[in-house]
């Protein structure tokens, strides 16, 4: 199973929210250049983040985007099932497999995918910042 880039962007950016003050604005731009990602991409993934409740954006010459809430309420599984519009890792319609209706393959990947999820949610966007000063570093934070 591979996530897509979408889900990878959301959580860099849900990473470098969590980095900031609760008070502060980042915009778009900031997180583009520090994880040299197009504004473009950034942009549809902000607008799923700020959708599904994990982000606030605030428009306008001062705005820019703040977590919603806190990083330890963030789980890691949560948010990959949420970005993510497929988890599926067979598809058994495309093209259509014989073994569909006496086939054991199905459901025990769909058991893997739950424990995946399961460990995933084990983890918050806290837990990703253990260290925050070395991250900081590795983004080129301004001092």
């Amino acid at each position: 199973m591979q996530l897509t880039r979408h889900t990878d962007f959301s959580l860099r950016v849900l990473i470098y929210l969590s980095l900031i003050k609760s008070d502060e604005l980042i915009t778009i731009n900031e997180i583009s250049e520090h994880f040299d990602i197009l504004k473009n991409h950034l942009t549809k993934v902000v607008h799923h983040l700020a959708q599904k409740g994990y982000i606030q954006t605030i428009r306008g010459k001062n705005g820019g985007l703040r977590l919603a809430k806190k990083p330890a309420e963030i789980k890691l599984g949560d948010v990959v099932q949420s970005m993510e519009m497929n988890l599926d890792v067979v598809n058994c319609a495309k093209p259509l497999c014989p073994l569909i209706n006496n086939c054991k393959l199905k459901c025990i990947l769909n058991e893997a995918k739950l424990s995946f999820l399961k460990t995933l949610n084990k983890y918050t966007l806290e837990d990703l910042n253990a260290e925050p000063e070395i991250i900081k570093n590795l983004l080129h934070f301004p001092k």
